[in-house]
């Protein structure tokens, strides 16, 4: 089996002949479901998608395509009213033991309470690095832009083009990084009311089912992954496209100002302060500037 320096070498020769390959998606034709299909259904040729979860099963999608890095959205509308005990999830993910991972999961709420944005990301099957937010808008009266941008510097997720969380690459000292699998995107709509709402105290009232989360316009503008050389291929920009001018910056003063608002504001958990939880040994990504 070839080393990974040697497909480094491989990747340089090809380099300057590469060009990433950007996918804009559709439910219909880059999407299929992977359970729950009789419960859910695409509508507008394909632009739109309602998860369904009923007393009989919940919902979800799967991308055809595996994706290694770029920006991956979808506009989601959550289920509205009593939704305690429900899961939307939005996310990308290898598969395996040692599978990384990169999260959005909307924790339903009893009538009256807010949702619960949740936040996570898995390095070689390794997660407990959970971030939370409430919502400064109600996410069931409109469709909202949720984007997991992915790069070989950092994943940053953002709602309404707001920048929520940023997780930096240190691997260079030691600690791990999303940048070695390829992912597939999932959608999906479940029963988590054994955790979701309240740690598991509420629990689903099923007198409101069924419940249906509405998605629309997923697009994925990401370089496909097409096996190991795929690491080497996707991590160097190309100039003359958006690889070179969007997967590499850095967040704007104005985003960074932004981002601090969430956070003061809307962070309801945050796994690098849960000093009990962790007994005072908090992973190393905690001392380090992500942002």
């Amino acid at each position: 089996m070839r080393s990974f320096h040697a497909l480094v070498a491989i990747a340089f020769i090809s380099l300057i002949a590469f060009k990433p390959c950007l996918v804009h998606g559709n439910f219909y034709s880059d999407m299929s479901f992977n359970w729950g299909a009789k419960h859910s259904y695409n509508l507008s040729n394909g632009n739109d998608l309602n998860l369904v979860l009923d007393h009989v099963s919940g919902s979800g999608v799967q991308s055809h395509n595996t994706y290694l890095f770029g920006s991956i959205e979808m506009l989601i509308k959550l289920v509205p009213g009593n939704s305690a005990g429900t899961v939307t999830a939005f996310y990308l993910t290898s598969s395996g033991d040692y599978h990384d991972e990169m999260d959005f999961e909307f924790l339903g709420n009893s009538s009256g309470q807010p949702y619960t944005m949740h936040t996570n990301i898995f390095i070689q099957g390794k997660a407990e690095r959970e971030q939370e937010f409430s919502f400064w808008f109600d996410p069931t009266a409109d469709f909202h832009n949720y984007t997991i941008h992915w790069n070989p510097t950092a994943v940053v997720w953002y709602v309404d083009s707001i920048p929520i969380r940023v997780f930096r690459n240190y691997r260079s000292e030691g600690i791990g990084f999303p940048d070695r699998q390829g992912m597939k995107v999932y959608s999906s709509l479940w029963n988590g009311d054994n955790w979701a709402t309240r740690g598991g105290l509420v629990k689903i009232d099923w007198t409101c089912a069924p419940f249906i989360a509405a998605f629309r316009k997923f697009r994925a503008s990401a370089c496909k992954w097409n096996g190991p050389l795929s690491v080497i291929q996707c991590s160097y920009p190309t100039v003359g496209n958006w690889w070179t001018s969007d997967v590499y910056k850095q967040l704007s003063s104005d985003q960074r100002g932004k981002l601090k608002w969430v956070r003061d504001n809307y962070m309801v958990y945050n796994y690098c302060t849960d000093h009990w939880r962790f007994n005072g040994k908090m992973a190393p990504e905690c001392y380090k500037p992500q942002y």
